[in-house]
């Protein structure tokens, strides 16, 4: 039976923790099938009898459909509604996940990665705008905010998770965990999550072209997009370096490296649960500028330690608070920038993640031209989004707080 429709022209004050846990599920799924099996690609390679280019070519399918997925299932959803999309994507997904774990080839599971990472990507886009249709303001904030928190520790626990899974049940078993969680995403949607596009937006049947239009044309929704994107750099940035700079720059055993990456995923869970605790007094423009103000005193902190080359011990402190700092960045601009284009939420959304994801493909690489023995040029890339997010943090208030920044 469909859950009846629950959006309205006047809003929810909050969204309940039930489809909370569903929507934040949506957005982790992404990033625990990226990252989780990256310690089987040896066995991988062995087992199919494919290169090292041949098993990395199933992480690049998988990111390729997660970003065309995006724009495609945001349109959908703005046209068809929130709940259809959803349900087909999800059901998708977990078939894919088992054509996955059970594929034959390295060519059959870099296509069968594809299709996952583009009907994953409904959850990721249609989540947000699902938030988006239920609540404004303050309410959207916090709720943006706790889903980010939540979605966002996925992507810094589960390559620990992947190594600690990787012996017992090795590169198929860490797959078919992934399709696993597809599964709870899929019961998800179709038990707790109502249609909440409303329906006098649903009538207007907007076009691809016209609501993308509209999404460029509005303004005030650019620069949240912009700092989320930045503040998304950070973390991909540290997460692509952590490997080398913990363990051949600062030293730290494998096992040393773990704890220091989920000690900086409690920073991160901590950070997100005071934002969304301080954002019922506190406009949420006026928190994305003060932790950017401490994200860039800390990767410039880090910079100059790394520059120095002195007191490497010190430099998980920075690190730690730069990446704490994301969880009062990321939510807050989310909600920002959803509020600006509520009419078209899916379209929105899938501008938002593209831009994101985009952005981090980007950087990931990069961190790495430095070398192995070397925190400099990861140091440099965070100093550098930093600053960028925080000089156009100064710039929001101006432009889109009073309108995007209701009471709820």
């Amino acid at each position: 039976m469909t859950p009846v429709v629950t959006a309205t022209t006047h809003p929810r004050t909050s969204v309940r923790w039930p489809l909370l846990i569903v929507l934040a599920t949506l957005a982790a799924v992404a990033p625990v099938a990226t990252d989780l099996y990256l310690p089987g690609f040896p066995a991988m390679g062995d087992e199919l009898g494919a290169s090292a280019s041949g098993v990395q070519l199933t992480l690049t399918t998988f990111l390729v459909g997660l970003a065309a997925g995006q724009l495609v299932m945001g349109s959908l959803s703005d046209r068809y509604g929130r709940r259809a999309p959803l349900v087909a994507s999800t059901a998708a997904c977990v078939l894919a996940g088992a054509v996955c774990a059970l594929a034959p080839n390295v060519a059959v599971l870099a296509t069968a990665r594809l299709v996952q990472g583009f009907a994953g990507a409904g959850g990721m886009v249609i989540g947000r705008a699902v938030i988006a249709d239920l609540v404004t303001g303050r309410a959207a904030a916090r709720a943006f905010t706790l889903m980010v928190t939540v979605s966002g520790v996925a992507p810094v626990l589960a390559p620990l998770a992947g190594g600690l899974l990787s012996g017992p049940v090795g590169w198929r078993g860490m797959l078919w965990a992934v399709t696993g969680l597809c599964v709870l995403m899929f019961l998800g949607v179709v038990l707790a999550l109502p249609e909440t596009r409303p329906p006098e937006h649903l009538a207007q049947h907007t076009s691809y072209v016209a609501a993308l239009r509209r999404v460029a044309a509005t303004r005030s929704y650019w620069p949240p997009v912009i700092m989320l994107a930045l503040s998304f750099a950070v973390m991909m940035a540290y997460i692509s370096a952590s490997p080398f700079v913990y363990q051949n720059v600062v030293g730290l055993s494998a096992v040393g490296y773990g704890i220091a990456f989920g000690v900086n995923a409690v920073g991160l869970i901590g950070s997100g649960w005071v934002s969304s605790r301080l954002v019922d007094g506190v406009d949420p423009v006026r928190l994305v500028r003060a932790a950017f103000v401490v994200q860039l005193v800390s990767t410039l902190t880090f910079l100059s330690l790394a520059a120095s080359g002195a007191a490497t011990w010190l430099l998980p402190v920075p690190i730690f608070v730069a990446v704490a700092t994301n969880g009062a960045v990321l939510g807050n601009s989310a909600a920002l920038a959803m509020s600006q284009v509520r009419e078209v939420a899916g379209t929105g959304s899938a501008v938002l993640g593209f831009s994101q994801f985009a952005l981090g493909a980007v950087v990931s690489p990069l961190v790495g031209l430095g070398g192995e023995h070397s925190a400099v040029v990861p140091a440099l890339v965070m100093a550098i989004a930093s600053t960028l997010g925080f000089a156009v943090s100064r710039t929001t208030q101006s432009r889109s707080s009073s309108s995007a920044i209701a009471t709820s």
